[in-house]
């Protein structure tokens, strides 16, 4: 049966400095990021929960961080990037803007109800976005079936994920908060029907911060 395995990365620069960071900007994990994906890593390495036959990441610095600190424990795969599994990009305008500029410029988007709606100027509506990742999420499922594959990606990309194979509303009427480094499991139990094994498993996180103070 194949089996989706998907990381959010650990704790970004970007989050704890408040700015938006896309594609062109991001610059990778905060310490603490480092921390958590290290702790992830000693617990996979510890248990040998996770046998994958494949290691993907979203090209973002701070996914591809994250997927090498755990390749090591995951079976020394290498780390291949799939730049459809990014997240929602921004686009050139507004990438690495702090959130308080984004908001003085162009003021708080609506982000649950209308997915066509320019959310930020010149980058990907969330339509798209979601095209985008739900396109990828199909292919990589046809190119690995029966296998066990390990994605290292992003809150958005793990919230299309959870909508698109368990067929709910593509946004709106409910909210998750997928923690930095937190697995989410599915199982594919017969064509088009997959069964959500485990949802934000963060427990290797304990006795470390919760983040990182806010700049």
């Amino acid at each position: 049966m194949t089996r989706l395995v998907l990381i959010r990365h650990g704790e970004s620069n970007a989050t704890v400095e408040r700015r938006i960071g896309g594609p062109r900007t991001c610059t990778g994990l905060s310490p603490l990021g480092r921390e958590q994906a290290v702790a992830l890593a000693h617990r996979l390495a510890s248990t040998g929960e996770l046998t994958p036959d494949v290691l993907l990441s979203s090209g973002y610095p701070r996914a591809r961080e994250s997927a090498e600190l755990i390749a090591s424990s995951v079976g020394d795969l290498p780390v291949e990037i799939d730049e459809a599994l990014g997240e929602h990009d921004p686009g050139p305008e507004c990438d690495g803007l702090s959130f308080d500029e984004f908001v003085r410029r162009y003021g708080s988007p609506d982000w649950e109800t209308n997915p066509y709606a320019t959310t930020f100027p010149g980058g990907e509506t969330i339509a798209e976005f979601h095209h985008r990742v739900g396109a990828a999420l199909h292919r990589v499922i046809a190119d690995h079936d029966g296998r066990t594959v390990i994605i290292v990606c992003h809150g958005g990309v793990i919230d299309r994920a959870l909508r698109l194979f368990l067929r709910t509303t593509t946004m709106g009427q409910f909210q998750i908060h997928t923690v930095n480094t937190g697995l989410t499991e599915f199982l594919r139990v017969r064509v088009d029907m997959w069964r959500m094994m485990r949802y934000n498993d963060a427990a290797h996180l304990a006795g470390l911060p919760v983040e990182t103070p806010r700049a």
